[in-house]
């Protein structure tokens, strides 16, 4: 098996873009297959794949005998159902597709029957032998099993020809007794509600009896967590969960059973898809290249799958085009990497292995959420994301030094497509993390998410990628921005508030806290924040991306009171990189930090950072801090007017401090951006 996947039918006619076609798409799934069953020595054996971290991802070692064996048996089912989201598209087009001397059909009709027999040794239980098992008090629990069940259904429909028309009535019974147990019961009251939908369609569709009352309960509420441009609240936060699990799934949900018994829920739903298409492309950068965001980044390119349940529907208006642009370029951001598969198997990461990033309620096998992308291919050959040509949205229309900007109150998405340098930066609202969640902040609270400078983890105690980190002279803590509200956009200029340390439990506002203001520059972001401090004396460090450090040339200019810093390297690939942080007023030092094992596109990495350097006192002192980091995928030095765009800065106090008034940045390119905070109050949103 090769390294990295390296597709043979190319097409540049049809897609100018990547050359990838129907063929190329089915060699990928292949290809996955091949790193998965290479791992399979019995055909009687289930997906349980080499497991590369033991300390964080379930089964955990360090459980209960009794939990342990419910999650051996949730890896067993999770194996099994996401592995089959890539299985099920490709045997629909191949049906007698043998992969390591394994037919396909027969292996996943021999497993999926024993998964659901009571008695067999791969059994996975139903929810009341999972609470029986777990003995858990809650009567309320939900399972994992339950997400799985609905991978399930997809793949049964998807491949109805090779398996489920192969099963004896007896056998489709087994399975739907099975199924109808994680149907009707407990879920989590966010996206899972979708699994019990979907769970119920699938049986209500093959004949079964459902209780047709908690299936318009359930999706009464999915309609419900709609807050407009085609995005849901996931529990309270907002992730890609939007795109791979509402607009995925709701889709499936209307050809199911929403279209003929749920007219109104299903027309809801089509009109939210629709609405998702018209911004959806501009998400992904110029390479089509997925950001590094939210939780569950080991599932990837999966969030291509919006894409797909588009195209399932009655009145789509996606681009099929741009939409198929995307789906492959995403898919060779990670199937292109040499790092991407431990043993054949997608690893932990985001890239590579990145321990960072993943969560709890993962196992080895959970990377293969990545296969929904693989379900377009359930789509005909003659379906439009098939034939018609590759095209690349709003990146054909922008000029070379232009940026679109898109700002998204509902979802609190604010994505901005720079021309200059190809990538897509996203700043978001709408944050609410506990203090200490490192994980919840890495993933959430970045002030900015660059598609080509994947986040990086903490380097240091008092230094953050992208993110403010304030320490209390007073008690030698270090706090960082747990809760993000949001403005939104006025006049060019995007408006929001951090907190450090908020209190999720009291809801305490008067602590703490920047005002972040910024606007866009043909290679990145410029920052106008101004500090709301409660207690005094502080001082606070602001990161720039974390760059891969795979041998760094480290240059430094200055322009009056300016001062900026130049990296030049390469990423893991030897891909060009450069990046450079300027600071202005507010700012005292710029400096350079090393890291190791904290970046998960290099092992080694560098992190710019700003320091206020001595603590602020409590009085009437400096309040706005500017800066600026930008980036490109080349060694072509940046121009001077690049690396020091400020002319003028204004201030409306006699004093220059930015307490009060209009901040007005006079910029050399020409115009100005005035940075009025007073009055943000009114319109702050959570």
């Amino acid at each position: 098996m090769e390294s990295k996947f390296v597709p043979k039918a190319l097409d540049y006619d049809l897609s100018p873009y990547t050359g990838l076609t129907r063929e190329s798409w089915l060699e990928a799934g292949m290809y996955m297959l091949e790193g998965i069953f290479q791992n399979i020595d019995d055909m009687e054996k289930p997906v349980v794949v080499p497991r590369k971290e033991t300390e964080i991802t379930y089964p955990h070692l360090k459980a209960s005998e009794e939990v342990q064996k419910t999650q051996r048996t949730a890896e067993v089912f999770e194996g099994l159902t996401r592995s089959f989201f890539i299985a099920a598209p490709v045997m629909r087009n191949i049906p007698d597709l043998e992969i390591c001397g394994y037919s396909m059909a027969d292996y996943y009709k021999n497993h999926v029957l024993r998964v659901c027999t009571k008695g067999d040794p791969l059994y996975v239980g139903t929810y009341a032998d999972q609470q029986e098992i777990t003995g858990h008090a809650d009567p309320f629990k939900p399972f994992q099993q339950t997400v799985e069940t609905c991978a399930l259904v997809i793949c049964l429909w998807i491949s109805r020809g090779q398996i489920w028309d192969t099963y004896t009535k007896a056998e489709k019974d087994t399975i739907a007794e099975f199924l109808q147990s994680y149907a009707h019961e407990n879920t989590v009251p966010q996206n899972w509600r979708l699994f019990n939908m979907l769970d119920m369609a699938f049986l209500h569709m093959e004949g079964y009896p459902i209780d047709r009352d908690i299936m318009r309960d359930h999706a009464q509420a999915i309609l419900n967590y709609y807050v407009g441009e085609g995005w849901y609240r996931d529990g309270h936060a907002f992730d890609y969960y939007s795109c791979w699990a509402f607009n995925m799934y709701t889709a499936i949900w209307n050809l199911w059973y929403g279209y003929e018994n749920e007219p109104y829920l299903a027309g809801k739903f089509e009109e939210q898809s629709n609405k998702l298409m018209e911004t959806y492309g501009d998400f992904f950068d110029r390479d089509g290249w997925t950001n590094m965001w939210g939780r569950s980044n080991i599932y990837r390119n999966a969030a291509t799958s919006a894409f797909d349940g588009n195209m399932l529907l009655r009145n789509s208006t996606g681009d099929p085009g741009l939409a198929r642009r995307i789906s492959s370029g995403s898919l060779m951001q990670f199937l292109g990497r040499e790092d991407f598969l431990y043993k054949g198997i997608p690893t932990l990461g985001f890239y590579g292995q990145f321990s960072p990033l993943v969560q709890g309620y993962s196992c080895a096998e959970s990377p293969f959420w990545l296969g929904k992308a693989f379900l377009c291919l359930h789509l005909p050959a003659d379906h439009p994301f098939w034939t018609a040509k590759e095209n690349n949205g709003s990146w054909e229309h922008l000029g070379e030094r232009e940026v679109k900007v898109t700002a998204l109150d509902g979802p609190a998405l604010c994505f901005s497509n720079h021309q200059a340098n190809g990538e897509t930066i996203l700043r978001t609202g709408k944050v609410v993390k506990r203090p200490g969640d490192e994980h919840g902040m890495w993933n959430y609270s970045k002030l900015c998410y660059n598609t080509k400078y994947p986040w990086e983890s903490a380097p240091a105690e008092d230094v953050e990628a992208q993110q403010y980190v304030l320490r209390d002279g007073t008690t030698g803590q270090f706090s960082k921005g747990n809760v993000t509200f949001w403005y939104g956009e006025k006049d060019g200029v995007l408006y929001r508030r951090q907190f450090f340390h908020y209190d999720v439990d009291t809801e305490c506002h008067w602590m703490q806290a920047v005002n972040l203001a910024d606007f866009t520059v043909p290679y990145g972001v410029v920052r106008v924040d101004k500090l709301r401090l409660h207690r005094a004396p502080v001082s606070l460090t602001l990161g720039s991306y974390g760059f891969p450090d795979n041998g760094t040339e480290v240059q430094e200019r200055r322009e009056g009171n300016a001062r900026a810093i130049i990296l030049k390297g390469r990423d893991a690939l030897g891909n060009e990189k450069q990046m450079a942080m300027t600071i202005y007023d507010g700012w005292k030092e710029l400096k350079l930090l090393h890291s190791t094992g904290t970046n998960p596109d290099s092992e080694k990495s560098v992190v710019l950072y700003a320091s206020t350097g001595r603590e602020k006192q409590y009085g009437y002192e400096p309040y706005v801090l500017i800066s600026q980091v930008i980036t490109k995928e080349s060694h072509e030095d940046f121009t001077a007017e690049e690396l020091f765009p400020v002319k003028a800065v204004s201030y409306t106090d006699p004093e220059g401090c930015g307490g009060y008034g209009p901040v007005v940045i006079e910029l050399k390119e020409g115009g100005r951006k005035e940075i009025v905070f007073e009055g943000i109050e009114g319109k702050m949103m959570l």
